[in-house]
């Protein structure tokens, strides 16, 4: 062989390695959630760059906004969009529907605006207990007909369906991974589903919370959380379990492989630890959690070793998520509210911790606190603070929470603040009758971080939740109750 010839071998190979380790790496890294459930978002460029800063391969949302989107192209950013599921119904039901989702959602932005989007969610955890049932007949056909929409679209070999489902449609009997199956009472649609997934290549997806696990029962080993040792460690058939995280995926495996799916791909869909809003819920433990989940996805579990493809719950905070489940919905965040860090964590190789996100622009450092002169006997006082709780997030506050070393004084001033915030800085958001007032001193102490709102980019000076003329709408009803 001659030496072009020779050149051109070798350079075959190197790009042939190049390419093994870019698939490799895409396999390994981590990705993330972004929620989007919140006062003030952040600007969907500044999230991407935030992903891309942190070197966060892959994202998976729980819609499919334009302007997000839109935020992906060419970015290179694998991309999990969302179909919420109060759309299942719509789409179980018109394969038209179906078809019209997937052009303007998926077809248009991989065309037109090189979006990466390779995996489409339908739906999202169904199946909860708390839902009584009610997409257990319409996900299997939304499913089905979102499907057949991508296949018609030409995009069947390119975009997978999948359905995130928490991690209680299966179960074991006993604490033994080998004796998981899925629950008796959605087996048959489970099984359905599965076996669609199955023939159409796509992943099983499932959502696993080890915080759940400590937060539903005060009598859950702590350390079986975790992935730094366990005093007393499951046997199951010659298999250690040292983590529940293990035992739950591995409970996963042996439903699947019981029922004949033995080799399906798996996505863990979230992950992650809230860092307020419970007892256990704090900086510590997250950090703990989260840099443990990264050490030990690229080592697998003792069914499944080797990679775990997996999604970080999640981006940054989200304060206005519905707190049914419990304070802590809020707080799952690895950034705060405004791209901050909240801990040192390394998502990957040279132990680099987490990059900020940039360009964020704060309003002035002003803060609506408790005015010195004001009486905590005030009869205006408890429903002014229960008025500004209603309207922002107070879930800091508490037992257990960031914010418990706080006085009565200092609970108050926190619920006025983050009002105040929420609305913008608005100054009649700090007209509390005789109760409030503006300083310019921050309030924060110890874990307590009083927030300082960012403005957003082509806003005016109204809030997210309420604009200047339903501020002081509102304000004016407020003070009017009590004349």
């Amino acid at each position: 062989m001659g030496k072009k010839n020779h050149e051109l071998a070798g350079a075959g190979v190197t790009l042939l390695l190049v390419l093994l380790m870019s698939m490799v790496n895409s396999g390994d890294s981590i990705g993330a959630n972004w929620g989007t459930q919140a006062s003030h978002p952040l600007p969907p460029a500044t999230v991407v760059k935030l992903l891309k800063d942190n070197g966060i391969q892959k994202v998976k949302l729980f819609d499919a906004e334009a302007n997000v989107l839109f935020a992906f192209r060419g970015s290179g950013i694998e991309v999990m969009v969302g179909i919420p599921n109060d759309m299942l119904a719509t789409l179980s039901t018109s394969v038209d529907a179906a078809e019209r989702w997937v052009e303007k959602n998926v077809s248009a932005h991989i065309s037109s605006n090189s979006v990466l989007i390779k995996y489409v969610a339908v739906g999202n955890e169904p199946f909860l207990s708390t839902y009584n049932g009610t997409f257990l007949s319409s996900t299997l056909p939304a499913l089905q007909n979102i499907q057949a929409a991508l296949i018609k679209a030409g995009l069947g070999g390119r975009v997978k369906v999948t359905v995130p489902l928490n991690a209680d449609v299966y179960e074991p009997s006993t604490q033994q991974p080998s004796t998981g199956d899925f629950r008796a009472n959605i087996k048959d649609v489970m099984m359905q589903i599965v076996d669609f997934l199955s023939r159409n290549e796509a992943p099983f997806t499932v959502n696993i919370y080890p915080f759940i696990s400590l937060y539903n029962d005060p009598n859950f080993p702590v350390d079986y959380a975790f992935f730094d040792g366990y005093s007393s460690p499951i046997e199951d058939n010659g298999k250690t379990y040292t983590n529940v995280f293990d035992a739950n995926y591995d409970t996963l495996v042996w439903a699947l492989q019981k029922n004949g799916y033995g080799n399906m791909t798996i996505i863990v869909g979230e992950i992650g630890w809230p860092t307020d809003g419970d007892r256990n819920a704090n900086i510590g433990y997250a950090q703990r959690f989260n840099q443990g989940v990264m050490g030990h996805l690229g080592k697998g579990t003792p069914m499944r070793p080797g990679p775990v493809d997996a999604y970080l719950f999640s981006l940054v905070d989200e304060d206005a998520k519905s707190i049914q489940p419990g304070n802590f919905e809020r707080h799952w965040g690895v950034f705060n509210f405004d791209g901050t860090v909240k801990y040192n964590l390394s998502l990957g190789s040279g132990n680099r911790g987490l990059v900020k996100a940039s360009n964020i622009k704060y309003f002035p450092e002003r803060w609506c606190v408790l005015s010195p002169t004001a009486n905590l006997d005030d009869p205006q006082l408890v429903p002014s603070v229960e008025y500004a709780c209603s309207h922002a997030d107070c879930t800091s506050l508490g037992f257990g929470n960031s914010c418990a070393d706080l006085d009565a004084r200092g609970n108050v001033s926190y619920a006025f603040n983050s009002y105040y915030q929420t609305s913008d800085q608005l100054e009649t958001a700090c007209k509390f009758p005789n109760l409030s007032v503006i300083t310019t001193t921050d309030p924060s102490r110890g874990t307590c971080r009083f927030k300082r709102m960012f403005q957003e980019p082509g806003k005016g000076n109204g809030g997210f939740l309420l604009e200047p003329v339903g501020v002081l709408l509102q304000m004016l009803v407020f003070m009017l109750a009590f004349l």
